[in-house]
């Protein structure tokens, strides 16, 4: 994720020990697991299990060193393997081990060992559901993604964003006291995270992963093409891969239509006024908006129009950051609906205000141009 974000300076020892975790690309899955947190204590809250605040914060906590821990190891795995390729590819030359910075065994030994100790971690401190679904991640990342798919396939990135769906099932887990003593080894128990909404989050981060990243392949699909990287715009092109994008924010915006049956985040389905379909209903109305938002980014792409100084198409690289920003909010927005879903109703309303005054402004029936000022010609 966030490839483009600016990344930690590696040209120091510690520097480059911590770039190779790729603090920033990381973070934006943290947000993800971290609200998985908040939003299961406050779904039990009003459940009426009570809300301990300390108990909470510490399990965000918690949660956040292990998800560092593990995915700054993948991350570390994955520049060790990528050695050979990364000097190919502009925003990737830089990193520790092709700059020579550190070499590819010390990548390779600290992100084994970052990734054993996130799992120790979330074993003690959480339990080992949430200890099993990091191992996973990791292990599908550097295994199926980075060694066999990502050279071999198109869509590697499909497949391969399995990987990066996980941290709403960590964070949940960890919240979660009835796995707290859950220690069995049959599959179908780490499955079972007693709720729905985690699959759901989860889901909305595997269908956003590949336009997400594809806005991304598009004005690098030369780099890729050099260092035989086959991304979908290298292999299939450019229009085929915005027509596939366009299919993933379809679904990923049709997802958002499960969430506006209580029964998904936990609540019974009795009246229609009870604060089970409040949340899911104000929830489900913010999804949309947002989902519309971030699939007009992807329908604005224009793959015809001038590239930057960088090489970069202005429209991709604007839903490439609005991507970020959608899924955040997305998941900042559902926390915000459940901790009060009356927050979420005002600032629904705000947002809709807001957005019919600006049309409003922009209408030239109702733009006035003052008696001072020349009236433009057509020719201007």
């Amino acid at each position: 994720m966030a490839e483009a974000a600016p990344e930690i300076d590696s040209t120091s020892t510690i520097g480059a020990l911590v770039a190779l975790t790729k603090p920033v690309v990381i973070s934006l899955l943290q947000v993800t697991a971290l609200c998985a947190v908040l939003i299961h204590d406050l779904i039990q809250y009003h459940l009426g299990n009570g809300f301990d605040v300390v108990a909470t914060l510490w399990t965000c906590f918690v949660v956040f060193i292990g998800g560092f821990l593990t995915a700054g190891g993948a991350n570390s795995i994955n520049m060790w393997y990528d050695a050979d390729i990364d000097p190919f590819m502009g925003r990737t030359a830089e990193r520790p081990v092709p700059s020579g910075n550190v070499t590819a065994r010390t990548a390779l030994l600290l992100g084994i060992s970052l990734a054993i100790l996130g799992t120790i971690w979330l074993i003690e401190m959480a339990n080992a559901v949430a200890a099993f679904w990091a191992a996973f991640s990791v292990l599908f990342y550097v295994i199926i993604y980075t060694i066999w798919l990502k050279r071999r396939t198109s869509q590697n990135i499909v497949i391969g964003g399995i990987a990066g769906s996980t941290p709403p099932l960590i964070g949940w887990a960890a919240a979660n006291d009835t796995l707290a003593m859950s220690h069995s080894l049959d599959f179908g128990a780490f499955l079972n995270l007693g709720a729905a909404l985690p699959w759901l989050m989860f889901m909305l981060i595997f269908l956003w992963t590949p336009p997400h990243f594809w806005a991304l392949a598009l004005f690098r699909d030369r780099e890729y093409s050099e260092a035989n990287v086959p991304m979908l715009p290298s292999v299939k092109g450019g229009k085929h891969t915005i027509s596939e994008m366009r299919v993933y924010t379809a679904l990923l915006i049709g997802i958002s239509a499960m969430f506006i049956d209580p029964i998904m985040w936990g609540f019974p389905r009795d009246d229609v006024w009870s604060t089970g379909w409040a949340i899911s209903t104000t929830y489900f109305a913010w999804a949309l908006l947002l989902g519309v938002w971030y699939n007009q980014s992807v329908l604005n792409i224009d793959l015809r129009e001038p590239r930057d100084e960088k090489g970069k198409i202005p429209s991709a690289f604007s839903s490439f950051m609005i991507s970020m920003k959608y899924l955040a909010l997305l998941f900042v927005t559902m926390v915000m609906v459940v901790a009060s879903f009356y927050v979420g109703l005002i600032a629904l309303a705000g947002v809709a205000i807001l957005e019919v005054y600006k049309r409003w402004k922009n209408d030239p029936k109702n733009m006035k141009i003052s008696d001072s000022e020349p009236t433009p010609s057509i020719a201007e």
